[in-house]
């Protein structure tokens, strides 16, 4: 345990249930995290740092096994934690630890809700501290020991202004009459889980992956095999091994040479010369899948035809464009795209209706509701709210 004048670093269990119980009674906790999925096959949490009003501390999980007492502060509805965007670091802490954290304020949320165009937090910082942060471990190996003391710094950076940065951020919010957007979006940030996709189908989530035939999605399908193996027993990064591009290369052009395999742009020297023979097994595999056992992609969700879906999803989008701009927000912020087309399908005719369209926010159907029904009943817009 070290750092008398900067942070502390904790590196052992004693230490950090010491820390953990100078903090129990703090009602407000900052928490981010740092992970190595630019760097590791399995991503898991490299550090935990966190921060009080008066105290910052960095606590190794890989000499911590599991700090319970922060598990309990994080699930206490009584302790406030704040993040900048949150998603993540909640699916890496119920996948490690198991909590489910609650009471959540978010940042990144709370700054996209303003309308602030830079909400990544070093842009944020700059704009309300005059704080710069180095960028330059942005892709650090986090997983490596011992961490240079530089490091450390930029870690704890993290969460050092956090405190301070959720209280303007909350202000700014309340003044405008939007904290209550911004509760909403939090509470919903407390079902993020860490969620274990089967990987049967994985190599149908490439980008790129649609546009082969069945025959080459079969190929790929062996090709991912192999190097997600690879990439686990050495684990690496799957793109340390072989990007996806070479993977698609591979798959559509099915060379059954190594000279061929070698020959890859994208693909390595050391690995081509280590695995070519397996490469181009597993081409061969996918060559010999029998016709009718080709994989192919599953049917999307079929709609009932509907002459005039298109005509109100884009009467919505008018509505959610215009009432953007005079809030000052994105677009996308204010009613994401899927959003729009799932009311312009359900086509209600009432509020109660529209407050059934799933994931629809209550806050949205606040602000955009009447517009909307009014659109849909191809009625001109009420007077809005928002001038002055």
């Amino acid at each position: 345990m070290s750092g008398s004048n900067g942070p502390l670093y904790i590196d052992s269990a004693e230490a950090a249930d010491r820390f953990l119980g100078t903090i129990a009674n703090a009602r407000s906790l900052a928490l981010d995290t740092e992970g190595a999925s630019f760097h590791r096959y399995v991503d898991r949490i490299y550090l935990l740092q966190l921060s009080t009003e008066q105290r910052h501390a960095i606590i190794d999980p890989l000499k911590v096994d599991s700090p319970q007492a922060l598990g309990v502060m994080l699930e206490s509805r009584e302790v406030e934690v704040v993040f900048h965007d949150a998603d993540y670091d909640l699916r890496l802490l119920h996948q490690d630890y198991g909590w489910r954290v609650t009471n959540i304020f978010d940042t990144r949320v709370a700054a996209q809700l303003l309308g602030i165009k830079a909400f990544g937090l070093a842009a944020l910082l700059e704009s309300f501290f005059g704080v710069r942060l180095d960028k330059k471990h942005q892709r650090a190996d986090w997983s490596m020991r011992p961490l240079p003391g530089d490091m450390l710094e930029y870690a704890a950076q993290d969460t050092m202004h956090l405190l301070q940065l959720k209280e303007r951020l909350q202000d700014a919010l309340d003044r405008k009459g939007r904290l209550h957007w911004a509760k909403e979006e939090f509470e919903r940030l407390e079902g993020t889980r860490w969620s274990d996709e089967g990987d049967d189908t994985a190599f149908m989530r490439l980008k790129g992956a649609r546009d082969l035939s069945r025959r080459e999605l079969a190929v790929l399908r062996e090709l991912v095999a192999w190097r997600d193996g690879v990439a686990k027993e050495l684990d690496r990064s799957t793109f340390r091994v072989a990007g996806n591009e070479v993977l698609l290369a591979l798959a559509r052009e099915a060379p059954v040479t190594q000279a061929a395999i070698e020959s890859t742009k994208g693909l390595s020297r050391s690995v081509a010369g280590r695995h070519a023979r397996v490469i181009l097994d597993a081409i061969a595999r996918g060559q010999a899948v029998p016709e009718a056992d080709l994989p192919k992609f599953p049917r999307g969700a079929r709609w009932a035809r509907d002459p005039d879906f298109e005509d109100r999803a884009a009467l919505l989008k008018t509505v959610r464009d215009r009432h953007a701009a005079e809030l000052d927000l994105d677009p996308g912020v204010l009613c994401p795209r899927e959003r729009l087309e799932a009311i312009a399908r359900r086509n209600p005719r009432s509020m109660e209706e529209l407050l059934e369209v799933a994931d629809l926010r209550r806050w949205q159907a606040e602000v955009l509701g009447e517009d909307f029904l009014r659109a849909l009943r191809r009625e001109p817009p009420g007077e809005s709210p928002y001038r002055e």
